[in-house]
C-alpha cells in the first residue's frame, strides 16, 4: 500500500472530489462542448466582471445538469415496455404510428411522456430489441405538450423488434425550444432495456406505441423514470 494513501484519505479536497464523483450523475458526451464553452466564457467574464462571471458559471452548471445521464437499473422482470424518458405521462390514447416507418395504418395504444427543461433529456430503450427501422422527419416546433405535436413536430421514429417478437415504436419529438434530436443507434443494432440511445435538447416529448393486447401500467399525470418505470405489460407471445 502506498504511504500516501492515508494522507489522501484525510485530504478534504480529495474527499470532496470522490464524493462528487459518487453523487453527481455523469454527463452525456453531447454536452461536453457546451460545458467547455461555458467554462471558457466564465473564466473570461470573471476578468471583466465578477457578477457576469458568476452568472456565466451558474449557466454552465445548469447546462451540465441538463445533459446529465444518470445510471439506471431496469427491472429484472421480462415482458415489460419501460419508459423511454423521464417526465410526465401526458397522453394515453390510441393513435396511428408515424407513416414514415411504413407500418399498416392501424391504431395502437400510445403513451406520451412530456419532458420539461428540468428533466433528464436522454432517451432509453424501452426493451431489449433489434432496431429494425429509423426514420427522421422535419417539422414544426410546437409546444410538445400539445396533442398535435405528435403529428406536426420534428421527430425521429424508431421501430424495434423485441426478443419476444413484439413490435414497439418509440418516437423522439422536438418541442417548443428544442432544435436538435440526436439518435445514437442505427438500423440493425441490438439494444438492451434501459440503454441510452438518444437525446433531445431543451424541452421535448417521447411517444411509445404498444402492440395490441398490451396492458398500460401508468396513469395520466404520473411521473416516469427512463429505463426503470414499467409503462406497459406486453402480451404473451408474438403479435
Amino acid at each position: 500500500m502506498s504511504p500516501n494513501l492515508p494522507e489522501q484519505a484525510n485530504n478534504p479536497v480529495a474527499h470532496a472530489v470522490r464524493l462528487a464523483r459518487e453523487t453527481l450523475p455523469p454527463m452525456h458526451p453531447a454536452g461536453r462542448p457546451f460545458v467547455a464553452g461555458g467554462v471558457a466564457a466564465t473564466l473570461l467574464l470573471r476578468r471583466l466582471s465578477k457578477p457576469l462571471g458568476t452568472l456565466a458559471g451558474l449557466a454552465t452548471l445548469a447546462t451540465a445538469a441538463f445533459f446529465r445521464e444518470p445510471k439506471r437499473v431496469p427491472p429484472e422482470r421480462s415482458g415489460l415496455a419501460l419508459a423511454a424518458a423521464d417526465g410526465l405521462v401526458s397522453l394515453i390514447e390510441e393513435a396511428t404510428p408515424p407513416p414514415e416507418l411504413g407500418l399498416p395504418a392501424e391504431k395502437r395504444m400510445r403513451v406520451s411522456v412530456f419532458l420539461s427543461v428540468f428533466d433528464v433529456h436522454v432517451q432509453r430503450a424501452p426493451a431489449s430489441a433489434l432496431v429494425e427501422r429509423i426514420a427522421y422527419r422535419p417539422g414544426k416546433f410546437l409546444s410538445a405538450d400539445l396533442d398535435k405535436a405528435s403529428d406536426d413536430n420534428e421527430r425521429n421514429s424508431m421501430l424495434l423488434r423485441t426478443v419476444d417478437g413484439h413490435e414497439l415504436v418509440v418516437v423522439q419529438i422536438a418541442g417548443l425550444v428544442a432544435r436538435r434530436i440526436l439518435c445514437q443507434v442505427a438500423e440493425g443494432d441490438k439494444i438492451t432495456a434501459g440503454q441510452t440511445y438518444g437525446l433531445i435538447r431543451f424541452g421535448s416529448r417521447v411517444d411509445l406505441y404498444l402492440p395490441a393486447g398490451s396492458r398500460v401500467l401508468v396513469s395520466l399525470g404520473q411521473r416516469t423514470i427512463g429505463g426503470e418505470t414499467p409503462l406497459a405489460e406486453l402480451p404473451q407471445g408474438k403479435d
